[in-house]
């Protein structure tokens, strides 16, 4: 199946993003792209997490995946995708580090986790276990870009939460620890939309360069406006009416919906060959693209949570802490 016109229009975000590559949409969109990525091989790890973005990437329809990567794209390397196994599979990694290579773009999903290196390994050499930290450190110097793909591996995401026990990161942060200055694109999302994932590989492969950013490192062609901007609720927020209870008319703000502060396209974009969006199925926005998820409302997964109370708001609001304890008096304790 060729890439047409109105496919890469709708993968690069629009007309203004789309015809920046002129010549590629007079010439055909497919011979470029094929004829570019034969330059610039992929390489893609994956690390903390729970490759929820690859399967996300593998759900690509529009192309199809199959499309992408055997056409669209070079993937060198991928721990799910690749036929080979074991040392024959780790040796692509092993040459291009021994090599020197600087080629390729490396596509990091998941974070990293730094409180110890048998936390996330991949591969070992002689009884010594090689962690992800240390391959995305090999393999990040020489290359041409280093593409975080989904919240972990830009923020730390869920394995980074309050209370986890790793020490794990996003990559921005997790080069600023060992101290290498390389900048990073960063494709946010729980999971990362798959033309998200396309659209800024192909950019990068087309134009030898990032897109336009935002202050958060995200491509601006996705991550421009907020979701409240577009959301198929908007015109319920402007007429004043909100739903109460899951399951009414009108906009989620007040069930806790954080559209207003989440940036992403999915409201035009949205999941599923454009089937739905989160707002749409009435669900609300999670936040899951931006920094501070999940993290938001300072609950921290990985501890304990009370009904209605956390460990920081028992600091700060004694009362409610007394109030807590009425509920474990009373048997309404929520482990989390």
């Amino acid at each position: 199946m060729d890439l047409n016109r109105r496919q890469f229009i709708k993968i690069m975000g629009g007309t203004a993003a789309a015809f920046s590559f002129a010549g590629v949409i007079l010439q055909g969109c497919k011979k470029s792209i094929e004829k570019a990525s034969k330059s610039t091989p992929i390489i893609w790890l994956q690390g903390q997490s729970c490759s929820g973005c690859s399967v996300s990437f593998i759900n690509s329809s529009d192309p199809p995946i199959v499309d992408i990567i055997t056409q669209y794209i070079s993937l060198n390397f991928h721990q799910t995708l690749c036929g080979g196994t074991s040392d024959v599979l780790i040796q692509v990694l092993k040459e291009a580090v021994s090599k020197n290579r600087k080629d390729y773009v490396l596509v990091v999903e998941g974070a990293i986790p730094v409180k110890s290196k048998n936390y996330c390994t991949l591969s070992s050499d002689k009884g010594h276990h090689i962690s992800i930290g240390e391959w995305v450190d090999k393999l990040a110097r020489n290359a041409k870009a280093v593409v975080a793909v989904g919240t972990c591996a830009a923020f730390g995401g869920i394995p980074a939460a309050r209370g986890n026990v790793t020490g794990a990161m996003g990559v921005t942060d997790f080069f600023k620890r060992i101290g290498l200055d390389k900048p990073v694109i960063n494709i946010s999302g729980c999971p990362s939309h798959p033309d998200w994932i396309f659209g800024t590989l192909a950019y990068f492969i087309l134009k030898g360069k990032p897109p336009a950013l935002d202050e958060y490192k995200r491509p601006l062609m996705y991550f421009g406006k907020t979701v409240h901007e577009n959301c198929s609720n908007l015109e319920n927020y402007k007429k004043g009416i909100f739903a109460i209870y899951w399951g009414d008319i009108g906009c989620l703000y007040k069930l806790g919906c954080l559209g207003m502060d989440t940036g992403c396209d999915i409201p035009v974009r949205k999941w599923n060959d454009g089937a739905n969006t989160c707002t749409k199925s009435g669900a609300g926005c999670l936040g899951c693209t931006e920094p501070v998820f999940p993290d938001t409302g300072r609950r921290g997964l990985y501890e304990h949570i009370q009904a209605g109370i956390n460990k920081i708001d028992q600091e700060e609001n004694p009362q409610a802490h007394k109030s807590s304890n009425r509920l474990q008096k009373m048997g309404g304790v929520i482990n989390g």
